[in-house]
C-alpha cells in the first residue's frame, strides 16, 4: 500500500505554500518499500485473523455456556471480545488492499474504515472502564455503582463513545486513484487535514487512556500492598496484563504515525528520502505489532485465568467424548455459571 508524501508547488505566487498531494513518487521512489509491505502484512494479517476468530469466539462460547453475565467484569470481557472480532473483520480487506489496492468500492471503503476504527477505540474504552471498575472495587469497595440501571448503561455508553470517535473514518474515508497509476485505487482519508486530525485524535486518546489507567493501577497497587487478602486480586492481574499488552502494541505505532505527520509540514529531517523510507519500514513493523493485539487477549485469559483454563479443559473433554464411537459414553457434567467473573 502506498504511503503519502509531500509535494511542494513550484510557483508559490500561483499556489498556496505547502500544497500537499499523494504524489510521493515524484519525491521519493518507494517501490521496494511497497513491495515489502504487500508481502509481509497480508501474510501476517492472515495468521492474526485465524487466531483472533478462534480465540475470541471461544471466549464468547465459554461466557455463554459457563458464566453469569450478571458480573460486570464478564460483561466487559464479552464486549472486549466483540470489539476484537470487529477489529479483526477489517484485516482481510486491508490485506487485499496492500496487494491489489482497493477493489471493494467507496461504500465498503467507508464501512471498513469505520468498523476498523471502532474496533480500536472500543478496545481502548473497554480496557479503560475495566480498569476503572477494578479501581472502584479495590480502592472504594463500599461503592454500589455496579448495581441497578447503571450496570447496563456503562457498556452502552462505552460503545457510544467508541462509535463517536470512529465517525471521522466513516465521513472522511474515500476511494482515490493512485496518481502514478490511475487504474489502481486506494482507500484513504480524502484530505491531508483529515488524515492529520485522525492521527492526532488517536494519539491524544491513547495518552489520555494511558494516564487514566496508570493512575488507577498505582492506586490499586497501593491498596493491594496494604491488604492481607492479596489472593483475591487475580482479576486485577489479568486486566493489567491485557492493558499492558495493548499499550506495548499500540504505543510504538502511534509514535511512528505521529512522526510521519511531520512530513506534511516541510521539515527537512522528515522529508529526506532515507528517513521517509525508515519511517515506512518502522510503520510496517509497528502495524504488525499493534494489529496483533486482537488475537492476544484470549491467550492471557488462558494463562492468567484459572476458571477460564478449567472451562477450556471441560470443552476439550466434551469434544473428545463426542468423537468417541461408543454411544453410551457418558458426557462430562458442566459447571453451572457463577455470579462472579470467570477469572
Amino acid at each position: 500500500m502506498k504511503e503519502m508524501e509531500i509535494k511542494l508547488p513550484n510557483d508559490e505566487s500561483e499556489n498556496p505554500p505547502y500544497e500537499y498531494t499523494y504524489d510521493y513518487d515524484e519525491v521519493c521512489h518507494k517501490e521496494k518499500v511497497v513491495k515489502v509491505g504487500s508481502i509481509a502484512l497480508p501474510l501476517f494479517f492472515s495468521l492474526v485473523v485465524l487466531l483472533s476468530l478462534f480465540g475470541n469466539i471461544l471466549v464468547l462460547v465459554i461466557l455463554a455456556r459457563y458464566e453469569s453475565l450478571k458480573s460486570l467484569t464478564n460483561i466487559f470481557i464479552l464486549n472486549l471480545a466483540l470489539s476484537d472480532l470487529i477489529f479483526t473483520l477489517g484485516l482481510p480487506f486491508w490485506s487485499c488492499h496492500f496487494i491489489w489496492g482497493w477493489t471493494f468500492g467507496n461504500l465498503m471503503c467507508k464501512g471498513v474504515s469505520f468498523v476498523f476504527s471502532a474496533g480500536f477505540y472500543s478496545s481502548m474504552v473497554f480496557l479503560m472502564v475495566m480498569t476503572v471498575q477494578r479501581y472502584v472495587a479495590v480502592v472504594h469497595p463500599l461503592s454500589d455503582w455496579e448495581t441497578g440501571p447503571r450496570l447496563a448503561a456503562v457498556p452502552v455508553l462505552a460503545w457510544v463513545v467508541s462509535i463517536g470517535a470512529a465517525l471521522p473514518a466513516l465521513l472522511q474515508s474515500s476511494v482515490m486513484p493512485d496518481t502514478t497509476d490511475p487504474k489502481t485505487m486506494y482507500c484513504k482519508y480524502s484530505s491531508i487535514e483529515a488524515l492529520l486530525a485522525a492521527t492526532y485524535q488517536q494519539n491524544v486518546s491513547l495518552v489520555v487512556a494511558f494516564l487514566i489507567m496508570s493512575f488507577c493501577y498505582i492506586r490499586i497497587l497501593q491498596t493491594v500492598l496494604k491488604s492481607k487478602a492479596r489472593r483475591r486480586h487475580r482479576t486485577i492481574r489479568l486486566i493489567f496484563c491485557i492493558v499492558a499488552v495493548f499499550f506495548v502494541g499500540w504505543t510504538p505505532y502511534n509514535v511512528v504515525i505521529f512522526l510521519k505527520s511531520f512530513t506534511f509540514y516541510d521539515i527537512p529531517a522528515f522529508t529526506d528520502c532515507n528517513v521517509s523510507d525508515n519511517l515506512d519500514y518502522a510503520l510496517y513493523g509497528c502495524r504488525l505489532l499493534a494489529f496483533s493485539h486482537c488475537c492476544l487477549n484470549p491467550v492471557f485469559y488462558a494463562f492468567v485465568g484459572v476458571k477460564f483454563r478449567n472451562h477450556l479443559k471441560e470443552i476439550v473433554q466434551l469434544f473428545r467424548s463426542k468423537i468417541k464411537t461408543d454411544p453410551q459414553q457418558p458426557r462430562i457434567a458442566t459447571i453451572p455459571g457463577s455470579q462472579g467473573s470467570m477469572y
